[in-house]
């Protein structure tokens, strides 16, 4: 009998969606009465902003006689500058030929003859493109910053792999520094470490650690717990778990966290020119500040052919990640598995590893001979070849790069304004009108709704917290604002991500195409993509979104291609023996297991996305971008700068902390059924 009432009562259940589309329509009701009420209009006068300002004044004062000056602060300013001269001595002092010679020694030691070749030509290449000096001076910038990223943000990954407490320590401090405006804090970095190669250098770094320690992070915790309890069970101290089992395995995705590492950098050495850092980005911002990508390119080329050079040189088959991928892949693997099928996995990678361990890869006697006559014949070149490249062997391209933009400018015209303004119509206008005339108690409620049905109920409250710093600030307006445009470049920034890194993980050979590509994308600074998109779209807020599209799907693809890779074998070996179609394997298994670093890849492009906010306000973006600007070029408006670029900051935490608060989600509990 009492089944008979379930079954019946079980009857008249309503749809799972019944709840929320009430819900739904509740706030659509309530935004259709309360529209145009409670909207907190942006005020360029308000309190906090006059505080900073005042705050900077009374820092500019009492410089010279602040002990945290100094005996603190100054002398960070000159240890940086001491390993930056340090760098830059010894590179002047190899000249081209030198440069040249050794690095196509390591590249060759690491990759063979095709990675060796790779390093001649690219370092050639600067001298080719009449950037020898700037390229220099680049590569020391960001050989310190990647040093003490690196120094830095792998232990610190480290700890936080194995930590949960460390890492939700650390977490909220990685957003701040990976969100926050880049222009937001080169203001108060010049105001504590001045300007030129030490403020530069140390930009750089606080850009470019947040990857090192969250990918080191999650390698970490992606360790096999079989392995990690096989080698407890035999008796290993926590440092030996920490050596011999934790770090290996999680190379090939560490290899990752140096390759993001280096690609953030470099894209940073552009932005650090605003603060006088030497450089590449001296060029951009010249080509910037007078209109002619003729003069930007050359420089974006040499950016990106140097990121090119250093990823293919740290990451060769010889190098850190390809000589482990096999045995920690497989462990990783394998441990998954459970039960005794992934016990004998992981003992199998076990093996494997330990004997890379104990005999890596080889070095061909050729290739050592290579090597050998590369460094030779670079460092005996040095006094007989003038250090600097020949002015007769330079190539200029700036007119002709000049015109083709033209060109595309007036012919494509037609074509790229429907592009702009199907976009604004059907997405960016309503979306501004709704967010920026509903209540801001309305639309407070309705991100903690969100929140809480997605992520749950800490995350929901850290999310209405933001949102009312955010009211408190005074930035209300303007922050709907980039919220419409985040939102919208991060929609179709997920979607291109995710059809790139399937596809590049289901392919081989579409991988190793596409990887250029990225690194390309990756590392080609930001600035180098304004101007083609002013110049075909205008100065409108769909230029900003162009933008932070192809700066934000890079990271996404790779995080979604990594993710799928790590998929366990002995899964997708068994959907595929139970007669599962390529489709069914991908949405059934491969996505819903990745659910992980595709929800990562979310995070990562929501902050890639709000760091190009600032750069889109210098074209048009508006908003929360154009107040960063505004603050770091004008000394009155200073406070305006620091608070918009906080308020970026707090609405990258609330939308990150939706993503992440998903991810860590209890599964809902299976019904029981009589």
């Amino acid at each position: 009998m009492s089944t008979t009432a379930v079954s019946t009562s079980a009857g008249f259940r309503l749809p799972k969606w019944t709840a929320p589309a009430g819900v739904a329509a509740l706030f659509v009701v309530a935004y259709l009465v309360f529209r145009g009420t409670g909207t907190l209009p942006h005020d360029k006068e308000a309190p906090p902003f006059l505080a900073v300002t005042e705050l900077r004044e009374w820092i500019d004062d009492h410089r010279n006689d602040n002990p945290l000056f100094l005996y603190f602060l100054n002398y960070i300013r000159l240890f940086v500058g001491g390993l930056y001269d340090l760098f830059q001595t010894v590179l002047y002092a190899l000249g081209w030929p030198g440069i040249t010679g050794v690095m196509g020694a390591l590249a060759w030691l690491a990759g063979g003859w095709r990675t060796g070749t790779l390093a001649l030509a690219g370092v050639s290449s600067f001298g080719v493109l009449g950037l020898w000096e700037s390229s220099v001076d680049t590569l020391a910038l960001v050989a310190v910053a990647v040093l003490l990223s690196l120094a830095i943000g792998i232990p610190l990954g480290v700890w936080a792999g194995l930590s949960g407490r460390a890492r939700r320590a650390i977490t909220p401090v990685l957003d701040v520094m990976q969100i926050m405006p880049t222009l937001a804090y080169l203001a108060p970095l010049a105001l504590f470490f001045h300007i030129g190669a030490p403020a530069g250098a140390i930009a750089t770094m606080i850009y470019s650690i947040p990857p090192a320690i969250r990918i080191t992070a999650l390698a970490i915790s992606q360790v096999s717990p079989t392995a990690v309890e096989a080698s407890a069970s035999l008796g290993a101290t926590r440092r030996q778990t920490l050596f011999k089992v934790h770090l290996p395995l999680a190379r090939p995705t560490m290899a990752l966290a140096v390759n993001q590492t280096i690609m953030m950098a470099l894209s940073m050495v552009v932005i650090a020119n605003l603060i006088s850092a030497p450089g590449l980005g001296g060029d951009i911002i010249r080509g910037l500040s007078r209109a002619q990508v003729g003069i930007m390119l050359p420089a974006g080329v040499a950016i990106v052919i140097m990121a090119v050079v250093l990823d293919r040189t740290l990451t060769a088959p010889r190098g850190s990640a390809a000589a482990w991928r096999s045995g920690g892949s497989e462990a990783t693997r394998g441990g998954e598995g459970g039960g005794i099928r992934g016990d004998r996995a992981a003992s199998r990678g076990e093996a494997v590893n330990t004997a890379h361990r104990k005999s890596p890869a080889k070095v061909e006697r050729g290739d050592l001979v290579a090597a050998g006559v590369l460094v030779v014949a670079g460092l005996a070149l040095i006094p007989v070849l003038p250090r600097t490249w020949p002015e007769n062997l330079t190539v200029n391209f700036v007119a002709e790069v000049n015109d083709a933009v033209h060109w595309a400018e007036t012919n494509w015209y037609a074509v790229t304004t429907f592009i702009k303004d199907l976009t604004s119509h059907a997405l960016l206008n309503p979306l501004e009108s709704l967010l920026t005339s509903a209540p801001w108690w309305l639309v407070a409620l309705a991100v903690l709704t969100v929140a809480w049905r997605v992520s749950g109920v800490r995350p929901a409250l850290t999310a209405l917290g933001c949102l009312l710093a955010i009211a408190l600030l005074g930035t209300w307006e303007h922050t709907m604002q980039t919220m419409t445009t985040v939102a919208v470049a991060v929609l179709v920034t997920l979607l291109i991500g995710l059809l790139l890194g399937v596809a590049a993980a289901r392919s081989p050979r579409y991988s190793a195409v596409q990887r250029p590509i990225l690194d390309a994308a990756q590392t080609m600074p930001a600035f180098v993509y304004l101007l083609p998109a002013l110049a075909l779209f205008g100065t409108t807020r769909f230029t900003a979104i162009f933008a932070s599209i192809i700066y934000a799907v890079p990271p996404v693809v790779r995080l979604v291609e990594d993710g799928i890779k790590a998929v366990p074998a002995t899964v997708v070996e068994a959907a595929t023996a139970a007669g599962s179609t390529p489709g069914q394997l991908l949405w059934k298994v491969q996505l819903p297991m990745a659910r992980r670093a595709i929800l990562l890849a979310a995070n990562q492009g929501i902050v890639m996305t709000l760091a190009m906010v600032v750069v889109g306000g210098l074209v048009g973006a508006g908003a929360l971008g154009y107040d960063v600007v505004v603050g770091f070029s004008q000394r009155t408006d200073f406070g305006l700068g620091l608070i918009a670029g906080i308020a970026t900051v707090l609405l990258g935490v609330m939308l990150d902390r939706i993503t992440q608060g998903a991810d860590r989600r209890p599964s809902p509990r299976k019904r029981k059924f009589t």
